[in-house]
């Protein structure tokens, strides 16, 4: 099998596992691909301290583009399966935090 290359994750402090400054529980281990610039970012206070521009949020109608990355395997997820995954990353089982539904209005619309 082979190695699965890193994406690069943008941030304040970004680890490995894409923890950062703002969001650095064991669970925090997820990065998104920001629409508005096709760059990931470890969250989104880590995109606003690195660009001139708003976020802008994915539209449901592209939920199915893989815009989410799992800093634990390192494969990347769509947002339908990131949504739908029960805050558990369905390839490599690692949990994620819960707590992140409190923000998926400032990532993917409603």
């Amino acid at each position: 099998m082979s190695e699965i290359p890193a994406i690069t994750v943008y941030g304040t402090g970004v680890n490995a596992r894409t923890q950062c400054a703002h969001w650095h529980s064991e669970r925090d281990i997820i990065a998104i691909k920001f629409k508005c610039c096709d760059t990931y970012y470890a969250c989104i206070d880590c995109h606003r301290e690195a660009t001139d521009h708003a976020p802008i949020v994915w539209p449901r109608a592209e939920f199915g583009k893989e815009a989410i990355y799992c800093g634990n395997c390192r494969h990347t997820l769509s947002i339908n399966d990131y949504l739908a995954c029960d805050n558990t990353c369905p390839v490599c089982q690692a949990a994620f935090n819960p707590g992140c539904a409190k923000h998926y209005p400032l990532y993917f619309a409603q």
